[in-house]
């Protein structure tokens, strides 16, 4: 039976507190006043006093307002419709298309149990050299694009989409400027992806709270369609953008702060969500691939420090390109010893390379005198960020392996390369031929 309160013992913001009994954290109410009904989202129980977040904002809402609990928390549906279909980030329909109610779930649930998980070791091709050579995405893998305002991160999750080889994108935008959700969804639509995309939006000038249910929202549906067999990568944007909203929220709820005021159990909220990336023993799985914004460029900032103890590995997004050091895939190891036999070697000796060509290019800019040594590593290095760094390349792994031998031919000799003979005298493009 739904329990209907008619009095609000206070408002803060678009929090308001209510007194009632047999309440669960999580919970769904509809709030009624003057200018209509909002659903509002419990998010704290202390005694009696029940605090709720407004979807629409508590502004016109007033003491004497009616509070009805309907005795479920949020949920969303899971049918086969969502397909192709945009939503904000309580799952109602942002493309004027029907509103779904068939196979309702309830999102925000545990992850899932590490008996019914397997080790992750398939490789989820992206036709992006930087990602696919260099630190492969690996079904099951949670790893966050660390980047700075500016950076074309929205652009990389975009490629990503339509050029991932998955069988199913959800894509979760959190605060976005109204212009980003329109290139996502301009992008997806002409790319021919939208057919396999859920996309869930919510944009800044969105209720704060549909923010903080992006991620939920998204990693429930995603972890059905796992069930069910599908190979489903969840990107998410931007998670920063979830942080401050839980910030806001402690801000008016008047929790004592942590770390640059953010709330006190911010490992574990973003943990939760993290958490939720699975290979299922005997169905599909759920790679989460998340953009992480670092205000002022630093990593030591609470949302990406907390994150990297989450996650497994991380990208840098920098200049434009995902930066060779300080990216990393911890699980690459479990994939990139079964895609080709030079894979592996060859990202090593193609690194290590690159790192004497930084060294080469300092000495240039002090005014060193370079060496015949220190002009090959430069013509090798300007080869590698144009061919290979650059975002826009999009090629198989094999060519982009292929290439990778013929930028070395290209500036060094065979003995130069660092790399074992019997590779080279396989892969060498003259040898080749």
């Amino acid at each position: 039976m739904q329990k209907v309160y008619t009095r609000i013992e206070a408002i803060a913001g678009n929090v308001i507190t209510v007194k009632a009994e047999g309440i669960k954290n999580g919970d769904l109410a509809e709030v009624t006043s003057a200018h209509g009904t909002s659903l509002a989202n419990v998010i704290r129980l202390k005694g009696d006093l029940v605090s709720l977040q407004v979807f629409a904002g508590a502004r016109g809402v007033s003491t004497g307002d009616e509070v009805r609990f309907l005795g479920k928390p949020m949920q969303v549906s899971c049918s086969d419709d969502l397909l192709g279909r945009i939503f904000d980030g309580s799952g109602r329909p942002r493309d004027n298309g029907p509103e779904l109610k068939d196979q309702m779930i309830d999102i925000g649930g545990p992850s899932v149990n590490p008996a019914k998980r397997i080790i992750p070791k398939h490789m989820i091709r992206t036709g992006i050299p930087m990602i696919d050579v260099f630190n492969s995405l690996v079904e099951s893998q949670k790893l966050p694009i660390f980047s700075i305002s500016g950076e074309p991160y929205n652009e990389l999750l975009s490629r990503i989409a339509l050029q991932a080889e998955v069988d199913l994108i959800i894509l979760g935008g959190i605060g976005l400027k109204y212009d980003d959700y329109l290139f996502f969804r301009d992008t997806l639509e002409s790319g021919g992806a939208m057919s396999r995309t859920i996309f869930f939006v919510h944009t800044a000038a969105d209720p704060t709270v549909e923010g903080l249910l992006v991620p939920d929202i998204s990693l429930a549906v995603a972890e059905q369609f796992a069930l069910r067999g599908k190979k489903v990568l969840v990107l998410l944007t931007d998670m920063t953008n979830f942080a401050d909203a839980m910030k806001e929220i402690a801000i008016t709820m008047e929790q004592v702060p942590s770390n640059r005021g953010y709330p006190g159990d911010l490992y574990s909220q973003l943990a939760s969500r993290y958490e939720k990336a699975v290979d299922f023993d005997t169905a599909g799985s759920v790679t989460i691939l998340a953009a992480t914004t670092m205000p002022g460029d630093d990593v030591t900032h609470p949302v990406p420090d907390n994150t990297g103890y989450i996650t497994e590995g991380q990208y840098y997004l920098k200049n434009g390109r995902i930066e060779p050091f300080g990216s990393l895939s911890r699980l690459k190891q479990q994939v990139n010893s079964s895609t080709r036999d030079d894979h592996r070697p060859l990202m090593d000796g193609m690194i290590k390379l690159y790192a004497s060509y930084q060294e080469s290019l300092e000495k240039k800019s002090m005014g060193f005198r370079m060496s015949s040594w220190d002009k090959k590593l430069l013509a090798y290095g300007e080869m590698f960020e144009s061919r290979m760094m650059d975002l826009s390349v999009n090629i198989p792994l094999e060519e982009a392996l292929d290439l990778g031998w013929e930028i070395l031919s290209s500036s060094l000799d065979q003995d130069e390369t660092g790399l074992r003979t019997e590779l080279v005298r396989k892969y060498w493009p003259k040898n080749r031929e």
